[in-house]
């Protein structure tokens, strides 16, 4: 009996490990779901279960690539005001060892998953090279570490409609591309105007005025390409142009008024008028998909 470890002692040693996967993140991979909502696919069991074990596959996988970055910039972390005491390989809660035992058993996981879906398994694999390659070059290139960021989550919907196995949307892709360049230009922005060019190396290439115009430029043409989405080929859910507008407007708001956006998740979770946005248009989309019978297999 003497060695069986308290539940919170076990806690106290799992906790920085489930930090290191970054779990918060992971509300980004939600961006494989899409294919499902709007294939109208939702409505079926079977379709459901592979949507939500592809967004699995790909939590595992984001964590992996946490993980390898985090190891990769490990000292860098540690002159970080904020990350020498978020980041636990960084503050020293975690150890290296740990951290590739942790990498090890992410991988197996997700090898043998991609097992019963190949082709979400060729996805996993461009996006694991993909973010290889960010952290150790691209991120150090402007311009280019923004795209590489927004393809992951045009990765994201790609492996959404890969589970499914239903025809892959030229709308969607593009107006995901647009969404994520938007988001990125403002995390890029937020961090330069909070932390200056310590933050990362690629910040002393940009200024705030550029990163700006790169957000506001994104943000439109993800509006625009949107609208003309619905409008040509799913006119019944009109209603949803206004909240995504909203959504926008509330974000811009959350940047620079209450200083938020150099982590969407974080600008996400601490507010609720962006909380309640996205659910009101999910739930209005799934309505209005559900109640047009619009449950055939084409995102177009």
């Amino acid at each position: 009996m003497n060695n069986i470890v308290p539940p919170h002692a076990l806690l106290s040693k799992l906790a920085p490990l489930i930090r290191l996967m970054r779990p918060r993140q992971w509300v980004k991979n939600a961006f494989v779901l899409a294919p499902l909502l709007f294939s109208g696919l939702f409505l079926d069991g079977v379709e459901v279960i592979k949507a939500l074990w592809a967004t699995l596959l790909f939590c595992l996988t984001s964590s992996a690539v946490y993980i390898v970055n985090d190891m990769h910039d490990v000292e860098r972390d540690r002159q970080h005001p904020l990350k020498s005491k978020s980041r636990p390989l960084a503050a020293g809660t975690v150890s290296p060892r740990d951290a590739m035992i942790l990498l090890a058993f992410l991988g197996l996981i997700v090898l043998l998953g991609s097992l019963s879906m190949p082709n979400v398994g060729a996805v996993l694999l461009g996006y694991i090279v993909m973010n290889l390659g960010y952290t150790f070059w691209m991120k150090h290139e402007p311009v280019l570490d923004i795209f590489t960021i927004a393809s992951g989550f045009v990765l994201r919907v790609y492996a959404g409609a890969m589970a499914l196995d239903a025809p892959v949307s030229g709308w969607m892709f593009v107006t995901t591309l647009c969404l994520a360049l938007y988001l990125a230009s403002v995390k890029r922005r937020q961090e330069l105007l909070q932390s200056g060019n310590e933050g990362r190396k690629v910040l002393e290439k940009y200024s705030v005025a550029l990163v700006e115009r790169y957000a506001e430029m994104s943000a439109t043409v993800a509006l625009i390409f949107y609208s003309l989405f619905i409008m040509s080929e799913k006119p019944d859910m009109i209603m949803t142009i206004p909240v995504v507008l909203f959504g926008f407007f509330r974000y811009w708001y959350v940047v620079d008024m209450l200083e938020g956006g150099e982590s969407p998740t974080d600008a996400l979770f601490s507010d609720r008028q962006l909380q309640l946005t996205l659910l009101v248009w999910v739930v209005l989309c799934a309505w209005l998909l559900a109640v047009n019978k619009a449950v055939v297999p084409d995102l177009m």
